[in-house]
């Protein structure tokens, strides 16, 4: 696969609304290093393979509904999150996975390329702890076929995640 580098705002590939949150939360210099790709990579394997990075380095931005409410999970691509931990997380009755319709309405974004943050709705952010084993992540920019490069402490940040251990144990 090939990727090309972004050089500017225009024609980086990313969500025009991911752009502008970059530009709001005054971190620009990310938008040059977007890289957008002929082929979808909505999966994390599919990001990986096209970056040649380890599946850990993916940062999936996952909505889940606690109690009817969205919560977003950010994991590494390759973990599971563990919703029983979620909802200790977060003291709520229950945890499901959402509809691709309450994702776009709350992210506004596509399954497959919700970024970590710019997103339409606030909504609370649980990040899991094993996106710290890497020094750099790579997170969807707002579409099926863009990424960019974060360091994980600065992305959590940015996203106003609280860190946590949600990641489900394989035994």
């Amino acid at each position: 696969m090939t990727t090309t580098a972004a050089t500017d705002a225009d024609n980086s590939g990313a969500h025009p609304r991911f752009v502008e949150a970059l530009r709001e939360l005054g971190i620009d210099e990310v938008t040059p290093l977007i890289r957008r790709f002929p082929e979808a990579t909505r999966t994390a394997a599919e990001a990986a393979a096209a970056l040649g990075c380890e599946l850990s380095q993916i940062c999936k931005s996952l909505i889940f509904a606690a109690d009817g409410v969205p919560v977003l999970v950010l994991m590494d691509g390759a973990s599971r999150v563990d919703v029983e931990l979620v909802r200790k997380e977060l003291g709520v009755d229950k945890v499901t996975r959402t509809k691709a319709a309450v994702v776009r309405e709350t992210t506004g974004y596509a399954i497959g390329g919700v970024p970590p943050f710019g997103h339409r709705t606030r909504t609370r952010v649980l990040a899991d702890r094993s996106l710290l084993a890497h020094d750099v992540v790579w997170a969807a920019a707002g579409t099926p076929y863009s990424v960019f490069p974060m360091a994980p402490e600065a992305l959590v940040a940015h996203a106003g995640g609280t860190l946590v251990d949600v990641r489900e144990r394989t035994t």
